[in-house]
């Protein structure tokens, strides 16, 4: 559980570069190139330990941490440990407000399901 919080943590620093210093475009590259893992069954973490993980690493961090950095790095985190995970984002056009979320199989697995049912997904591109 420790070696996931410290990778979790690790990419939610790398996000937070991303999303201050580049483009979203650069961000979309990096999921895009993120292929899910093949592991053996020995290597398989569950899905529910894995978002345990980075709620975890979410609270160490040094400050808040906004909802794509941390859905773009569970995604990741769920890929590196053999999960098919695709990162969603919605939005609200009144009041406006956005949202991302990490979604396998088509059910969400780091948010509540009852908030994402309030926004409109945008077309999938493929994160």
């Amino acid at each position: 559980m420790k070696r996931l919080v410290v990778e979790g943590w690790l990419l939610l620093v790398y996000f937070e570069f991303l999303m201050s210093f580049r483009k979203f475009r650069d961000l979309h590259a990096v999921l895009a190139k993120k292929q899910v893992q093949r592991c053996s069954s020995l290597d398989q973490v569950s899905k529910e330990s894995i978002c345990s993980a980075m709620d975890y690493a979410c609270t160490l961090y040094f400050k808040q941490v906004l909802c794509l950095q941390r859905s773009s790095a569970t995604t990741v985190l769920l890929r590196r440990y053999g999960w098919n995970a695709e990162l969603v984002v919605g939005v609200q056009t009144l009041p406006f407000k956005s949202h991302a979320w990490v979604e396998v199989g088509g059910t969400v697995v780091n948010d509540r399901a009852e908030i994402i049912g309030s926004y409109k997904v945008l077309k999938p591109a493929s994160f």
